[in-house]
């Protein structure tokens, strides 16, 4: 196992049962109610369409609750995820909501090796994934190699302009980060995540990496994927910027003033070329 990948997976490990109790994550909304949907899929149902029936994969699930919400709208998931922490509270939300999913442990770039390469309908990557893979082109070939002929990818994300934005600058919106992919990661040392909790990170070291919006795209026409729908958003189901930003109703977070300086998220689609 990498460097990289051995220190974000013990990062991972210790959110996994901080974010399953957490109020952010909804568990007992979930089990209380057969209808809830988290959030971030709930904001891109309009784009989503009818998914009923469809094989889908959700890469990088985390704790599932996504996965959850996708399956809840009538498609047949599985969740994918290198933390086995993170497996472990999705399927304990999947049984205490009666759910029948199927959660892989597996590193993203060997998901076509673990599951039934060319056999999926659906793949899935949700809010804050992309930042922790190294490489887009690995991601791009890997969706493309899950997917029947004519399946379909959906995807939102943070957008790469706002991780370029060094968020504890407070005199304005300073790019600071790299917005291109670079050999070289982000190295964060950070006791804390981003749900409310009493309880301190150990393991505090995590690498990230950004991805310009031109990188995701060329990755994907390079391994047979036909760009459908590309939708940049003014916002973003975390407070990226603290001290910056407004939460709406539908908990969504956007600049308090002048949104249209920064986009904050974007959906995409594509299909893979027959």
């Amino acid at each position: 196992m990498s460097d990289y990948m051995r220190l974000n997976k013990a990062n991972w490990d210790q959110r996994a049962p901080l974010h399953a109790a957490s109020r952010g994550y909804c568990a007992e909304s979930f089990a209380s109610d057969p209808h809830y949907l988290s959030d971030v899929v709930r904001f891109d149902l309009p784009r989503l369409g009818d998914i009923k029936g469809l094989r889908g994969v959700h890469l990088q699930c985390r704790i599932g609750t996504d996965t959850l919400s996708l399956a809840r709208l009538g498609a047949r998931m599985t969740g994918l995820d290198f933390s086995s922490a993170s497996l472990e509270q999705a399927r304990l939300l999947a049984r205490r909501c009666g759910a029948e999913l199927d959660f892989v442990e597996s590193d993203l770039y060997q998901a076509d090796q673990v599951l039934s390469a060319g056999s999926f309908d659906l793949v899935y990557t949700g809010i804050g994934a992309l930042c922790w893979l190294p490489g887009i082109d690995g991601w791009a070939r890997v969706v493309a190699a899950l997917l029947k002929p004519g399946g379909r990818l959906f995807i939102r994300d943070g957008h790469p302009m706002l991780l370029a934005v060094n968020e504890t600058r407070e005199g304005g919106l300073v790019i600071e980060y790299p917005y291109f992919e670079r050999a070289e990661p982000t190295v964060w040392d950070d006791d804390s995540t981003y749900v409310e909790t009493d309880t301190p990170l150990t393991a505090t070291l995590t690498h990230e990496w950004n991805h310009g919006l031109g990188e995701i795209i060329t990755a994907l026409l390079k391994h047979g994927m036909e760009i459908t729908a590309l939708e940049e958003h003014d916002s973003i189901p975390w407070q990226a910027l603290p001290g910056r930003m407004v939460l709406d109703e539908a908990g969504e977070w956007r600049l308090h003033r002048d949104r249209w300086r920064l986009p904050l998220s974007f959906t995409l689609q594509a299909v893979k070329r027959c």
